[in-house]
């Protein structure tokens, strides 16, 4: 049984503008702040679809290869103006929650969406367009 899910930029891009529908069906938003580096491309896609200019991308990382860093090892992003209920965060993949986590104690009213949650980061994100096991997520653009 193979442990990775490969995607495909067909599949990638259908699955961000399921992720558009389901956004708009929850409100009306003009901003984007996308996480960088995942978040880079779908929240780029999102822009257009959901005709939003207004976007900043914050750096960060709770990782380091494979290992997850504690809440409190990670450094708190940079200022990226005002974060309100109309500014969508955006990232790739809602893995073990841990980066909305982080991202949440700065920007607590942010809506935090993702294109895809693995069962232990569904809970931290808002809006999500598709669940996927926990296995690891190869993107189109990504190395395995």
């Amino acid at each position: 049984m193979d442990d990775k899910i490969y995607l495909a930029w067909d599949e990638f891009h259908r699955d961000v503008k399921d992720l558009a529908k389901k956004i708009k069906q929850s409100g009306e938003y003009d901003k984007i702040v996308a996480i960088s580096r995942g978040g880079l491309i779908p929240a780029g896609i999102l822009a257009y679809e959901l005709n939003i200019r207004n976007s900043s991308v914050i750096n960060i990382a709770t990782y380091i290869g494979a290992a997850h860093l504690k809440l409190d090892e990670v450094d708190m992003p940079e200022y990226v103006g005002k974060v309100d209920e109309k500014t969508l965060i955006v990232d790739d993949l809602s893995d073990s929650g841990q980066t909305f986590k982080v991202m949440r104690r700065q920007f607590p009213q942010g809506k935090f969406v993702t294109v895809y949650a693995k069962p232990q980061g569904l809970k931290e994100a808002d809006i999500f367009a598709k669940e996927v096991p926990d296995k690891w997520v190869v993107f189109p653009w990504g190395k395995e």
